[in-house]
């Protein structure tokens, strides 16, 4: 059997004294996209930090390639090949877009990321704009350019927050395709994504959250069939 690439088995995390996650139980195998799917709420996006170490306290167990890292510093959990691209998106507004981009330190001991060339390639608006400022970057030139900076550093399991909210048809399109080369490629992905239409197509597994728990789980094969229950759970 693969080892996955991430096994989140009971995890509970809190923000102080609210406890926000009750359990959640998840794996992600080696070049997969998984999309969680849930109300504004749920424990999505508190998944994703406490995969990363930036709640407070957890409990559980998170394996990164077969490694535990519930109990290492976010610097320490990084250096496991993990990349995270947080909603706020963090552009620095006095660099430019290329000084943005080389920002990062490539992680230790997980290979190398991917060359300005290579991002430049998949990022066509990046290239044009990498003497601007990171203050003149549209909503979605700011968001390639979140996404290209991880890929950056080498890691090759990718936790994206909701990627695509707020953005123009013609930029989220461009970002799916994003996704479908870097699966392509061999990257995983776990991503958090409010717009049913754009995760639809491009994931391989979806799980449902609700409350700080998974309550459902399902292949793409599945979709059409749990509609009906996404419809109630989602309003999608």
């Amino acid at each position: 059997m693969t080892t996955p690439a991430l096994a989140i088995e009971g995890l509970h995390a809190w923000y102080g004294e609210s406890h926000v996650l009750h359990g959640v139980d998840l794996h992600v195998n080696p070049g997969e996209v998984v999309t969680l799917l849930g109300r504004n709420g749920a424990g999505r996006t508190s998944t994703l930090r406490a995969i990363m170490g930036l709640t407070g306290a957890r409990k559980g167990s998170i394996r990164v390639g077969g490694q535990e890292t519930i109990g290492l510093p976010t610097h320490r959990i990084a250096h496991h090949g993990i990349g995270y691209c947080p909603e706020e998106r963090g552009i620095f507004a006095s660099l430019s877009a290329e000084e943005n981009l080389l920002l990062p330190p490539p992680l230790k001991g997980v290979g190398a990321g991917m060359s300005v060339d290579e991002i430049y390639a998949m990022f066509p608006n990046l290239a044009e704009r990498r003497h601007s400022q990171g203050t003149r970057l549209s909503g979605g030139e700011q968001q390639m350019l979140a996404v290209a900076r991880i890929l950056r550093t080498g890691a090759r399991l990718l936790l994206l927050d909701e990627i695509s909210e707020g953005l123009a048809p013609v930029i989220v399109q461009a970002l799916a395709r994003m996704i479908t080369t870097l699966r392509a490629k061999g990257y995983t992905v776990l991503m958090v994504e409010q717009n049913f239409r754009f995760a639809a197509p491009l994931a391989d597994r979806f799980y449902v959250m609700e409350h700080g728990r998974v309550v459902e789980s399902f292949d793409a094969a599945q979709l059409d069939a749990k509609m009906p229950l996404l419809n109630e759970l989602l309003g999608v």
